[in-house]
């Protein structure tokens, strides 16, 4: 998914965590308009104004469930991307991939959609023609490390993950590993992502590992994570320290649980980019104008076919240099 935001701000993430202790930071979504002033609204809690990353996960955007009968429902037109992976997940309804490696891929509720950006991709993502009533699910974005971040790009469907079942509720491993069930996901640091579906009136406790930094985004209305109550697309932060994580739910609710190593290098975060320098983001970014402008399909990040419709255009540059920052406010 694209940040198609057409003055964004430079997304400050990025940088080494000191505290290594439990704690809980409630994350608000800023709401944004994906696709334009009349398109649909998604929430985004990652980047937040203070804390920014949850180990390598860079961006979370949770949007419905929406109404999209009658209506054009997601359209991203092709965009690029660099220095991270996309995670695509959904609750409800389809989306249709497409990217400038030539794949073409329905996504579903239940299979993950996983695309590595690497050096230079780009993709649309659009809600097919007879598309249904409702769409509902998230979009996360992983930064890869500074070894890996100019990797060949490369597409994953897994149509099917690991599940793990109680009487509290299931778990649906998209990437990592919890509680001994691993997905096949592809991932360049330590992490985990795992969908929660819990049963109303229970509570499910999950076995976690003490030295990632873990946070709940809610996807739906009536949880809690402990005794602190979340709205949907509200994301707890939860530190580090944890062994257990518990979520009860009053009613039938969904959440989505993030973890991983504290990511320590610092990043510069623009647009659809992901990069270490002012310069690496400049210079992605007229790389992306020259080859839509011209309709190379040679160039870094290539051609999409089969979307009906023009490229993204990137946005102008601010006026300030772009500087790499830490993963927190406080840090530098």
């Amino acid at each position: 998914m694209s940040n198609v935001e057409r003055d964004p701000a430079e997304l400050r993430c990025g940088g080494v965590v000191t505290a290594a202790e439990p704690e809980y930071e409630l994350l608000r979504p800023r709401t944004v308009p994906l696709g334009g002033p009349r398109a649909m609204l998604v929430g985004r809690t990652l980047p937040n104004r203070d804390r920014r990353m949850v180990g390598a996960w860079c961006f979370a955007d949770f949007y419905g469930p929406a109404d999209i009968t009658g209506a054009p429902g997601m359209q991203v037109p092709p965009h690029p991307h660099t220095g991270l992976q996309t995670v695509s997940w959904l609750l409800g309804g389809e989306v249709l991939h497409r990217d400038s490696l030539g794949n073409e891929q329905l996504v579903r509720p239940g299979e993950l959609n996983l695309m590595t950006a690497g050096f230079g991709i780009s993709h649309s993502e659009e809600s097919p023609v007879g598309h249904g009533p409702v769409l509902h699910g998230v979009q996360l974005w992983v930064a890869l490390p500074g070894d890996r971040r100019d990797v060949a790009p490369h597409f994953e469907h897994h149509g099917e993950l690991p599940v793990l079942s109680t009487a509290d509720g299931a778990v649906t491993v998209l990437m990592g590993e919890l509680a001994g069930a691993k997905s096949a996901a592809r991932t360049y640091t330590p992490l985990v992502g795992a969908e929660l579906s819990i049963a109303a009136g229970r509570t499910l406790r999950l076995p976690v590992q003490a030295e990632f930094e873990h946070a709940v985004l809610a996807v739906s209305d009536g949880l809690a994570v402990g005794d602190r109550p979340l709205a949907g697309g509200d994301m707890l932060y939860l530190g580090r320290g944890r062994r257990e994580v518990s979520v009860r739910a009053d009613r039938p609710a969904r959440a989505v649980l993030l973890g991983g190593i504290p990511f320590e290098e610092q990043l510069v975060m623009w647009w659809n980019f992901v990069g270490r320098s002012h310069d690496e983001i400049a210079q992605a970014r007229a790389e992306w104008e020259h080859g839509r402008s011209t309709g190379e399909s040679d160039g870094r990040f290539g051609v999409v076919h089969g979307y009906d419709g023009p490229a993204l255009p990137a946005p102008e540059l601010p006026n300030v240099e772009l500087r790499a920052r830490g993963r927190t406010r406080w840090s530098t």
